[in-house]
């Protein structure tokens, strides 16, 4: 499977909504809309600035993952968005680990020293995934002020990113 990872393009909105909301929806059963997620349509503007960018996994053109970094200050940022396809799922396809590459080596780029992220008790596979790939839970009191956090969210992470000297 030819899987590339790139930075978000406006001509891939539609597809990383459809995708986003039909993994929220249907195999979660969060009822949840794209009016309560205005961040995904302005993803230019509220991810592409700052220390912040946001990727798709595209396979033959398709968005099969996304991934967001939103800057939110003091050399820290906030994991958002990360969603996978099932078909495109499991460590074999890499699809998760490429997106999660993306934004770590970005991530050490731009010197953000932390990354946060909150997530639903749902999505176990994806806790495990987290853990597995260097972060650690949370307390909710222990997120920085400036994370933004999501009715939904019940489970937070930290990461640290190492820098080259």
């Amino acid at each position: 499977m030819n899987l590339e990872v790139v930075p978000f393009r406006p001509e891939f909105a539609s597809q990383a909504l459809d995708l986003i909301l039909e993994i929220q929806r249907n195999e979660f059963g969060i009822p949840i809309t794209a009016e309560q997620q205005p961040d995904l349509a302005g993803i230019p503007s509220f991810y592409q600035v700052g220390n912040g960018n946001f990727w798709v996994a595209l396979s033959r053109g398709d968005v099969v993952g996304t991934i967001g970094l939103l800057d939110i200050g003091s050399s820290q940022g906030a994991l958002r968005k990360m969603f996978v396809r099932n078909a495109f799922r499991g460590p074999e396809l890499g699809t998760a680990s490429g997106l999660l590459d993306a934004l770590f080596e970005w991530s050490e780029e731009r010197r953000i020293g932390e990354l946060y992220l909150g997530t639903t008790a749902l999505f176990l596979a994806a806790h495990r995934f987290y853990e597995k790939n260097g972060f650690e839970e949370i307390a909710r009191s222990a997120l920085p002020s400036a994370f933004p956090v999501m009715d939904v969210d019940t489970k937070f992470y930290r990461r640290s990113v190492e820098f080259d000297a």
